[in-house]
């Protein structure tokens, strides 16, 4: 029998970013990030199985705190001195096999963790701004700048916040699965300081 399990998003909020960014004329952009890879790695940073690791993945673990390394569609965070959580686009079960491929007989452990956090994009001129509102972190270019990231709460929340790299400013927000909602609703809440309410297209209306 076919498999018919279809996969959704705890996020239900796609009309109501896009309008966000529409009325803010590009300032401000709210979107979900539905079914990233995610996969937390653990391991001694100073054993083989590290370099076997980064060599496997094209990228190198980052050993310096609160920083990510990027390679290709993959970007690897710091989050402990001997933990790290890898994130991608694609299947995790094919980023897991390859980790622990790469590890072999060394001591290390690896889990799929996609389930349990949802990755919200906040984008734009203003997106400081907005994340500061519910971030205690200094989100100045100068200290949280592309290539930087931190556990941290936003709006009492547990998150996992990414500054993105490029030319404009932006960040993912990892936020666990049971708090999604209520974390995409702060920010649309908090976001009408900036944009005013967002306004639904004709023949659409909000939740």
């Amino acid at each position: 029998m076919a498999d018919t399990t279809t996969r959704r998003s705890p996020l239900e909020h796609a009309d109501r970013f896009a309008a966000v960014t529409r009325n803010s004329r590009g300032s401000l952009r709210l979107a979900g990030l539905p079914f990233l890879a995610q996969v937390t790695l653990r391991l001694d940073p100073k054993s083989p199985a590290a370099e076997a690791v980064g060599l496997a993945l094209g990228v190198p673990l980052p050993l310096a705190p609160n920083t990510v390394n990027r390679g290709g569609e993959l970007a690897v965070l710091w989050l402990g001195p001997d933990e790290w959580l890898v994130v991608g686009a694609g299947a995790a079960a094919g980023l897991v096999e390859r980790l622990r491929s790469a590890i072999g007989d060394e001591h290390g452990a690896v889990a799929d963790v996609s389930a349990q956090r949802t990755a919200l994009l906040v984008a734009g001129a203003r997106s400081r701004d907005l994340l500061a509102r519910g971030c205690s972190l200094d989100l100045h270019p100068r200290v949280f700048g592309a290539g930087r990231c931190a556990r941290t709460t936003l709006a009492r929340a547990q998150v996992v916040l990414v500054a993105r790299d490029g030319l404009r400013p932006g960040f993912w927000v990892l936020v666990r699965s049971s708090f999604a909602g209520y974390l995409a609703d702060w920010l649309l809440d908090a976001a009408t300081e900036h944009v005013g309410r967002p306004t639904l297209q004709a023949g659409r209306s909000g939740p």
